[in-house]
């Protein structure tokens, strides 16, 4: 589960959207994320959608999303004009009602690509409509909460989406003030030429002309719910973004290549890539195109609708939601080399986009102290029971499982019933006792968050790590404790020191006297759950045992630095990743009370059916032995 506010997205529906961002574009390294306002930046290499959509209902929030997704994917990335919306920025850099503007040109550019988009792709009405229908529920309530708040700009504005969206030729607004629809009948022959604009410039041309008709009567609007579809629009200097996506630079030499004509392969077509250094004109070849990237990474804040206060700059909207660059400045975007353009980005990260900055340190346990070893004993009274009727239930399995035959077999000791060599025509009537079975083929990493919210749960949870230690111990099953945290106090920009606190490793869990160790377990402070999943399972997976099974004992979602809008998203990922990978990852979530919906939504969304919900730590002996014995039998 994805949450921003306390709102939340399915993460099955986040990896959906992400995939559809990336395939409908045509960018593999596009991600994907929530922010405030929808909009596509290709120097930050990320799509948007607006978080308008984490209230709604799932119907709506799944449309909503999606046809964010298709009117940046499709609409802006293709066939939005650059230039002409550099023109419209420029011109109104002396308004003063720039939010206004921005939204408006928004509005009406969307509408022309949602159109553009539904005539190519059908099969994309459905959602349209859903998202229409949102729009205008929505735009209805603002429109009367204008009215009695006196917001005039903010009042016209819902009316013009009203109008533009209406089922009826002439609609009717009795909510509205008499002045505000006195304007609207005025703007109807410029709002209604938005359905025969052809382009993103005959779009601006319109916007412009009612932008400079309002504002010496109006204030600007004081919410956003639009942003400028584009970031660092600033940037880029082709006629789309589709263009600058597969755009070829010119070469800074100015050698042109020696060709064997005879050698030459070519394919009877011309293409229209071309560069200077090929300019044997009588060559006939095909090139291909590379990306070229630019940029660093940047984080855009906000939810929902806001109101806008008086000291934002006046043309923050119309900028959209690009920030600054930390480092690079992209005015003269066409003279960065290769290296320049690249610098802050990583590719490929083996643990995950959320974590490049995340290191890992590995520490190891002391020595258990003779107070470590009374106190380990008095745990290990407590769930003695369980560990009991635990080992029992498992022996009796192994003991029968040995002695029981294997029957119906084409080979083996001749059964007493014969009656299949006459009824089948390949007759199975053999069988043959279980040989001694050897130990129990399986490997078990369990994984425990330390963070500082596990304060006050720390000492029951070595109670339950206690148990699982005994048994497998008690069967000669290799296993590792790992307690983990992020260091908080030590966080920089581009470093996150994350610890891993060896108690047992797979070589020494099986020693007598090394149980007491787990009482070096401590809560300490933030936790990065998708990094330190995939640390393990990197270990895990190097075990030669065929079963192997990581334990993720947790007791909320997983916070770090720059980890809250994306950790859950990332910790699905990883678990998503290492099943893959043959291992199985069940996550334990530790409450101290009451499980409220949203905690079992998110442990759902992160693990899947693979979770167990402990409501109490009291309780973990009593939840975790019969998850215990369940992993134990498959392996036997």
């Amino acid at each position: 589960m994805y949450r921003f506010h306390h709102s939340s997205v399915d993460t099955n529906l986040f990896r959906l959207l992400q995939d559809m961002s990336i395939v409908l574009s045509g960018h593999s390294d596009l991600s994907f994320e929530h922010s405030y306002g929808s909009y596509i930046d290709l120097v930050d290499d990320k799509l948007t959608v607006s978080r308008t959509w984490d209230t709604a209902t799932t119907e709506f929030q799944t449309a909503g999303l999606k046809s964010d997704v298709y009117l940046r994917a499709i609409g802006t990335l293709r066939y939005t004009d650059l230039p002409a919306m550099k023109r419209y920025i420029s011109a109104l850099r002396e308004s003063s009602i720039p939010k206004f503007a921005g939204q408006l040109a928004t509005l009406m550019e969307d509408i022309r690509l949602e159109e553009k988009i539904k005539k190519e792709r059908p099969g994309t009405i459905s959602v349209f409509n859903i998202r229409t229908k949102y729009y205008k529920h929505k735009f209805e309530n603002e429109l009367a909460s204008h009215v009695t708040r006196g917001f005039a700009l903010d009042e016209l504005f819902c009316l013009i989406y009203l109008l533009l969206q209406a089922d009826t030729p002439d609609p009717t607004f009795p909510r509205a003030n008499q002045k505000q629809l006195d304007r609207l009948e005025m703007l109807k022959p410029e709002l209604y030429a938005v359905y025969e604009a052809r382009s993103t410039d005959d779009i601006t041309k319109l916007a412009e002309r009612i932008v400079f008709g309002l504002q010496s009567d109006y204030k600007d609007t004081v919410d956003e719910y639009f942003v400028l579809p584009i970031g660092h629009l600033e940037a880029y200097t082709k006629n789309t973004l589709f263009d600058e996506l597969t755009r070829t630079d010119e070469l800074a030499n100015e050698d042109v290549e020696e060709v064997d004509e005879d050698k030459n392969e070519y394919i009877d077509e011309e293409f229209s890539t071309w560069h200077r250094e090929n300019e044997n004109s009588d060559r006939k070849q095909t090139f291909l195109q590379f990306e070229l990237d630019v940029g660093t990474k940047t984080s855009i804040k906000g939810g929902g609708a806001r109101e806008t206060e008086d000291g934002d700059q006046a043309m923050a909207t119309v900028q959209g939601a690009s920030g600054q660059s930390k480092n690079n400045d992209y005015s003269d975007l066409d003279t960065l080399d290769k290296e320049e353009s690249n610098q802050g980005k990583t590719k490929d990260n083996q643990y995950g986009e959320a974590n490049k900055a995340a290191v890992k340190h590995e520490l190891g346990a002391d020595k258990p102290t003779n107070d470590d070893r009374e106190l380990y004993k008095e745990y290990l009274q407590d769930v003695e029971p369980y560990e009991r009727k635990l080992s029992n239930i498992i022996k009796k399995t192994i003991e029968h499982k040995k002695n029981a035959p294997r029957r119906d077999l084409m080979a083996g000791r001749l059964s007493k019933k014969l009656l299949p060599l006459i009824l089948d025509e390949k007759p199975r009537v053999f069988y043959k006792k279980n040989q001694e079975s050897k130990e129990m083929d399986a490997a078990f990493t369990l994984l425990v968050d330390c963070s500082a919210s596990m304060q006050g749960k720390m000492e029951e949870t070595k109670r339950g790590i206690i148990l699982f230690h005994e048994v497998l111990k008690s069967f000669h099953i290799p296993h590792s404790i790992i307690g983990f945290w992020e260091d908080a106090m030590e966080v920089e920009a581009d470093y996150q020191p994350n610890y891993f606190h060896r108690i047992h490793s797979f070589s020494d869990s099986l020693y007598e006297s090394n149980g007491a160790k787990i009482m070096q377990l401590e809560p300490r402070e933030d936790n990065r759950d998708g990094f330190s999943i995939r640390v393990a399972a990197e270990e895990l997976e190097r075990q030669p045992e065929k079963n192997k099974f990581l334990l993720v004992f947790s007791d909320g979602e997983p916070a770090a630095a720059n980890y809250e809008q994306n950790g859950i998203i990332d910790t699905n990922l990883a678990v998503s990743e290492a099943r893959k990978r043959g291992l199985e990852v069940i996550g334990l979530f530790l409450s101290d009370g009451e499980v409220e919906e949203r905690e079992h939504t998110m442990m759902e969304n992160i693990y899947g059916k693979e979770r167990v919900i402990v409501p109490s730590v009291s309780e973990l002996p009593e939840h975790f032995a019969p998850l215990l014995k369940s992993l134990l039998l498959k392996v036997i």
